[in-house]
């Protein structure tokens, strides 16, 4: 399972929207604590996180450059490179939310290496914030491995980094589970556990994290409980009117063997505070 939709366009939840005023007053408070920044540019700044991203940074009164392939006053193809060097052009800060969510993350490195090397030739940033997910390092899954080889990138980069690790978007079991409900019966990855978190919550935190001073790596950022994902598929489906059988079904696979002994889970950093149950209702209304 990957953190839901960095770079997609699912919205968040009533309550996390709700935090947003909270979020931007306390981006405003550890700005003026660890030192103001200048412009801030967010890549992936029209998806689900970056979005929010932007919008908390803006609320708190930083000049954003918010960047994708189709933003009318920065277009930049990460791919290639391409539009990078106007786009940087005497930033202090970058918040990296862009990833290949639909492709698994393939061309995730590569796009990084763009990025680190334009923020090498712009000479002005001096924090890159990256958004990564608990469990990279433990869990053999494809686009595990590639945010953890970003990760590797920035950490030797010789820029200034900082590296929040984060359990699944409560988006994503949502979606997950809209998904497999097309069918009559809805089939769901037997016995994994999950901490889902509000993508608002997130972005709070990132907002916070936007500063010139960089902090590596961060504390992870995991949500408030622990539940069974066939759990909080049946619970979805409650609140959206669905009357469906949820079918836990095991699977083969390294992967799936790193889900189920909770290798993607982090109990000891449970801070988030909307639980599933909140996000779902809030969806079914």
């Amino acid at each position: 399972m990957g953190t839901s939709g960095t770079s997609g366009t699912s919205g968040t939840s009533g309550a996390a929207g709700a935090a947003g005023a909270a979020g931007a007053a306390g981006a405003a408070g550890a700005a003026g604590a660890a030192g103001a920044a200048g412009t801030i540019v967010v890549t992936g700044g029209t998806g689900t996180l970056g979005s929010l991203v932007a919008e908390r940074l803006r609320a708190a009164g930083h000049e954003v450059r918010v960047l994708s392939r189709h933003a009318p006053d920065h277009p930049v193809d990460l791919r290639d490179g391409t539009g990078l060097d106007a786009a940087l052009a005497g930033a202090e800060v970058i918040v990296h939310c862009a990833s290949n969510t639909r492709g698994a993350g393939r061309g995730d490195d590569v796009a990084a290496g763009h990025l680190i090397e334009a923020a090498r030739r712009a000479g002005t940033v001096r924090n890159i914030v990256y958004i990564s997910i608990v469990g990279v390092d433990v869990v053999p899954l494809g686009y595990y491995r590639r945010k953890l080889r970003v990760e590797r990138l920035l950490e030797t980069s010789g820029l200034g980094v900082t590296i929040l690790r984060t359990t699944q978007f409560h988006d994503l079991v949502a979606m997950l589970t809209d998904a497999m409900a097309k069918l009559p019966v809805v089939p769901v990855p037997k016995g994994v556990p999950v901490q889902p978190i509000a993508v608002g919550e997130v972005a709070d935190r990132m907002a916070e994290l936007a500063v010139p001073t960089p902090s590596g790596r961060v504390p992870d950022m995991g949500g408030p409980q622990i539940r069974s994902l066939p759990d909080l598929a049946r619970v979805h489906l409650r609140a959206t009117g669905r009357n469906r059988r949820v079918l836990p079904v095991p699977l083969p696979g390294k992967a799936y063997a790193a889900f189920r002994r909770g290798g993607h889970l982090t109990p000891s950093h449970a801070v988030g505070h909307e639980t599933f149950d909140q996000f779902t209702a809030g969806r079914g209304r």
